[in-house]
């Protein structure tokens, strides 16, 4: 009996090579369902210019989503948690609340985007504006605690996320405080370069933590510091916070920054 099974596998075997070798037909394998197509949940983490705050339109994180949508053909799901008056101290703070908003959402997240910082600076606001903190050594320790923050915030998140894959696009800031016309109106010249210093400092720190700790840095600076012909077109009325079209560009340097898988 096994040499009778071994010799029928063999003349099957033998013909199914001369069907193919004369053109036999041999039928085809089943096709697979086409998977369903796929979700995405983005999650926003940050401070006032997160939240659309003073410029009655949609924030960038729902256009980022919209346009992430139409890229992918994903269902994208956006949970905004951006609060105004926000620092990354009380980031941190509501990332390591044990079942907390945020935690939960952190922990469901494919794709996070985070802007925090700059009201780590806002006590000393008057001070750099008006020119008297000039080389901004009066905000070296706000500096210093801004990147230990920033690294414990990025390490959090992944270990929310579990090690899982998630893109973490972090970005950072045309200006800590208000920019355009309004600075230039209210501000000194000392003043509007010291607020510009501080600001490259604070993105040198953003994209410091990015690069240590696995996330992207997208730069909001030079699109509306250098490529705009004024920011102030940017800007909502109190030169402080980014209005439709200002969002709209961060959605828009938010999906280049995306990667495509």
């Amino acid at each position: 009996m096994p040499r009778l099974r071994r010799l029928t596998t063999a003349l099957l075997l033998i013909a199914l090579v001369a069907a193919l070798a004369g053109g036999g037909a041999v039928s085809a394998a089943p096709r697979l369902p086409i998977p369903a197509v796929g979700q995405v949940h983005v999650v926003a983490l940050g401070d006032s210019v997160t939240s659309g705050t003073a410029c009655n339109c949609t924030a960038f994180p729902s256009m980022y989503g919209d346009l992430l949508h139409t890229r992918t053909g994903d269902t994208v799901t956006v949970d905004n948690l951006g609060a105004g008056g926000l620092d990354s101290t009380g980031l941190l703070r509501q990332l390591d609340q044990p079942n907390s908003p945020t935690e939960q959402a952190i922990s469901g997240a494919d794709i996070v985007l985070l802007t925090i910082g700059a009201n780590d600076f806002g006590d000393h606001h008057d001070d750099v504006t008006a020119g008297r903190c000039t080389d901004t050594d009066c905000v070296a320790d706000e500096r210093e605690q801004l990147t230990i923050n920033l690294d414990r915030i990025l390490g959090r998140i992944h270990a929310l996320r579990g090690d899982q894959p998630t893109t973490i696009l972090a970005t950072g800031y045309w200006n800590v405080f208000e920019d355009g016309d309004v600075a230039r109106r209210t501000f000194p010249a000392t003043g509007r370069a010291a607020t510009d210093q501080l600001t490259l400092q604070v993105n040198a720190a953003i994209a410091g933590a990015a690069h240590t700790d696995d996330a992207t840095y997208v730069d909001i600076y030079t699109p509306f510091e250098r490529d705009a012909a004024d920011v102030t077109t940017l800007l909502a009325a109190d030169g402080d916070h980014p209005n439709a079209a200002g969002h709209a560009l961060i959605a828009r340097l938010l999906l280049e920054a995306t990667p495509s898988h």
